[in-house]
Order: C-alpha cells, then structure tokens, then sequence
C-alpha cells in the first residue's frame, strides 16, 4: 500500500509542477512566452533523442518519450526519478564491483560446456555468454506446486544447519511462517551458526519495525535491509530486491516465488488459493545462488575477505542430472537478462509452451515472439490469476488478452484465487523457476534470480503441476477477451505509466 502510495505522489508532485510552472510563465514571463516555450521543446526534443540514441527496447522506452513530449517536466522528473542511469549510486556501484570480482570463482567446467556445445544447447550458452553463472550437471532438483508443501521441508533443512544460512527475501512479515523459521534461526544463531537475512526494505516496509536488524540482532543474527527507503535516493528507489533464496551450509538451497509471509502457504489468505511454488537444489548449483547473495551482502557490508569458505564440494554421487544453471538479474546490466532467457524459450519451443504469471505487462518483443511461437504451431498456454492482488496491475494485464488470444496464444484464469507462480515450460525438456514476473518491474527493474534446467527429472513434476492446474482454470474465449471503447483507453492509459506499477 505505501509502496503504491509512493508511486501516486511522485505523479501528483510531477503534475503539479508541469502544470504549476506552466501558469508561472504565463503570468511572470507573457512577453517571452514564445521563446519559453521554443526553448522548452528543443529541450524536450534532445531528452527524446538521446533516449533514442542508446534504446535497446524501444517499446520499453515509447512511454517515457510519449511523457516527455506532452508533459515535458513531469516526464523528465520521472525518467529522473525512475530511469535507468545508475552511474552516481554509491551503492550500485558497489554491488557491479563486487559482482565483477567475484566472478573469478564461478568457474565452468569445460567438459560439461562443450557438452552443451556440441548438443546445441542454445538457451544455456546465452545464459553463460551474458553472465559469469556456470551451468552444472552434479544436481538434484525437487519442486514443490504450493508453498505449504515447500515450507516443512524448508524447516526441515534449517534444522539442520551446522555452519551458515543465508535467507534473502522481498517480503518477510510477522505471522505464522516467520515465526516458525526465526524460532529455528534463533536457536541456530545461539549454536554459533552464521545466520545471515537480507530482505528489501520497501517490499516489507508495511509489514516490518524499522527496528527489524536491531530485534534479530539481539538473538546473534545479522539482518541487513536491501536499499533502504531514503529521499535522496532518487532513481535507486525504483530499484527492488524481488530476490527469493535460502542457502544451508552450502549443501542445500530453496528458491522460487515464495516470500515468508502467511499467504504464500494459505494461512490467512485474502485471495482465495495462494498457488504458489518452491524449489529444492541440492548440488553444485548453489555456488551460483551463494555469489549472488554474497555479493549484494559485501556490496552493504564488506564482512568476507574470503568467500570460497562458504562453498561445499559435492561428490559426484548426483552427476548426470540434467542441466541446471541459476542466473542473476541486475538492472546494472544492458542485456535484460530475465526477459532474453524467456523470449529464447518461447523461440526454442517445438510442441508446447506453458507459463504461470502473477502478472502480463510485456514488451513488443515478448508479445511477438508469444504470437509467432502460436502461428507456427505451438500450444502457447498462459496462466493468470482469478482474484487479482493489484486491480490496476490487473487491468493491465488484461489488456494484453486480445491481441495474444486472437494470434493463437491460449489465456486461462485460475478461477480458484490468486496465482503468484513464475514459471516457464516447454516440450518436456525446459523450465525456468524463479522470481521472475512478466512485468515491467521483474524484466527491467529489479534483482532477480531463476534456475534453468534442461533434461532435469523434476519437469515432469512442472508439467503434472501445470495439467493439474489447467483443471482448475477457465479457458478464456473471444468474449472474455473483448474491451469496450472506454477500458480499452482506459488500458492504453495505464500503459503509458508502466514504470510505475
């Protein structure tokens, strides 16, 4: 809610001064109007053309040049405000710092990348060509299709801890999940275990007491808030930890949509079912999971010299698992990682293509490739939620119904409650799990993290998990999809202000 109300004041403050400053001129400087105003376009016009200068994702950037050519400084104070130039935080910069030297322990096996090489396995050479992630065959993966099945044998797991737990989250709220994990952290801390909690400050900033670091610290836990909310901070602000991960020891790692809250595993749920979804991965994977903690933990803090204490070395009692390789998100990056790797498995899909999304708000590249990938074949099936958690977010979203389900590409809204799942499928051979939505925010603003795994046994897991979730959805037809002349402006309206939700 404050996060929302957030958003609406910084849109209320542009307005009033765009239009504030319009009437100043006219009353203070109506003899030089002409000029003001001639000098206010051209600025207008170079903001624009700079913008086109370096657009990678044009579509992307369409409404900041729409903003900024009507409203010129309500536009520009946005782009200012929520824009991608990174280059003065102090803290960005140390977090791509960290992030480059660190990239001297993932290490590929060679072996294992010729192997990918020589089977043409397209999708895992992008994902380590753009990032210093390894792909690794010494893994065993388990999925869990709701988070209250996730969640025993995440308390499990921390029972077990002899050494470190690093937990990384956007949401931790007080409740009956929480609870039952701090009870277990709090005992591990008195036991000498390194107990590490990185949450994001916004994302839990209705839920959590400023004082949160101080009450874990009492109990021996170190708990550090991600970008913490500041006025000052300007375009960093927009920029969220949406990461989702537990490491154990080295040994065991949990990842997936599942924030620690009560909803995530039906406890209290306002939303009817919370579908939800977690991953297990034991195995050589987790190292890729433990750098990107570390990384944005010393970018904070700087407390390991030497990070290669926290990795365990598996036998090879696991090989021949498939392939699974975690990757990173960072809006640091020119290449958009998290959308790169889902349009690639749109591309590559042969038979099939099935997608969990809590929310649609894509690009032209991404509804493109999801209208090709139905022409030519493909059984493209989406699923969206029946009780939306944001009624403008889901308007939006809405508003991509027709356009895909007129090309073929088939849209199920899951009658039962709320579907908070990220998850990618196609022809039995690939997944992607992870944090990763379909939005604005996931593919271009935020930290994020997913597993790929290609030949891994758990994707039929995936696929039972989508069949029996295709039961409980309603297969939307041509009236469903269809928008009156109102909400269809009222939709391309909110477009224009993406970046804000």
């Amino acid at each position: 809610m404050l996060n929302a109300i957030k958003r609406v004041l910084i849109v209320a403050i542009g307005v009033i001064l765009q239009f504030g400053f319009a009437i100043m001129i006219r009353l203070f400087f109506y003899n030089y109007l002409g000029i003001i105003t001639l000098f206010y376009n051209i600025i207008s016009i170079l903001i624009v053309l700079g913008i086109l200068k370096d657009s990678t994702r044009l579509s992307n950037d369409l409404p900041w040049i729409i903003l900024i050519l009507i409203f010129p400084i309500f536009g520009t104070i946005l782009l200012i405000t929520l824009g991608r130039n990174y280059s003065k935080n102090k803290l960005l910069r140390k977090i791509f710092e960290h992030e480059k030297k660190y990239s001297e322990y993932l290490v590929q096996d060679e072996k294992i990348k010729e192997e990918v090489c020589d089977k043409c396995l397209d999708n895992i050479e992008y994902i380590i060509n753009r990032t210093n992630h390894f792909v690794s065959t010494n893994n065993q993966i388990t999925y869990y299709k709701f988070g209250e099945l996730f969640y025993p044998e995440l308390l499990k797991e921390l029972k077990k801890a002899k050494r470190f737990i690093f937990m990384e989250y956007f949401i931790i709220n007080d409740g009956t999940m929480w609870d039952g994990i701090l009870n277990i952290l709090k005992e591990k801390a008195s036991q000498g275990v390194d107990v590490r909690i990185l949450y994001d400050d916004m994302g839990s900033i209705a839920m959590l007491s400023t004082k949160f670091p101080k009450q874990l610290a009492e109990y021996g836990i170190k708990c550090i808030p991600f970008n913490k909310l500041s006025p000052f901070k300007g375009i960093f602000m927009n920029n969220r930890d949406h990461r989702k991960m537990t490491i154990i020891d080295g040994k065991v790692a949990f990842s997936g949509g599942v924030n620690l809250s009560d909803e995530y595993i039906n406890v209290n749920s306002k939303l009817g079912i919370w579908k939800d979804n977690g991953i297990k991965i034991v195995g050589d994977a987790i190292w890729n999971l433990t750098v990107m903690f570390l990384t944005l933990w010393n970018a904070n803090v700087n407390e390991d010299q030497d990070i290669t204490k926290f990795k365990y070395n598996f036998s090879n009692s696991t090989a021949n698992q498939g392939y699974v390789i975690p990757y990173g998100v960072v809006p640091l990056h020119r290449d958009l990682i998290g959308e790169d790797v889902y349009i690639n498995m749109i591309n590559s899909a042969k038979k099939y293509l099935y997608i969990m999304t809590p929310y649609l708000i894509i690009d032209t590249d991404m509804v493109n490739s999801l209208c090709r990938a139905a022409k030519r074949g493909v059984d493209v099936r989406i699923i969206v939620p029946g009780i939306p958690d944001k009624k403008i977010v889901y308007t939006q979203t809405t508003s991509f119904f027709r356009v895909l389900h007129d090309n073929g590409v088939k849209i199920y809204r899951y009658t039962d409650g709320f579907v908070h799942s990220k998850v990618f499928l196609t022809d039995d051979i690939r997944a992607v799990v992870g944090t990763i939505n379909m939005d604005y925010r996931s593919l271009y603003l935020h930290f994020e993290n997913g597993i790929y795994m290609e030949q891994v046994e758990a994707i039929k897991e995936i696929y039972k998990d989508f069949e029996e979730t295709f039961k409980d959805c309603k297969k939307l037809n041509d009236n469903d999809v269809k928008a009156g002349f109102l909400k269809s402006l009222w939709q391309a309206i909110l477009r224009l202000f993406a970046p804000l939700f």
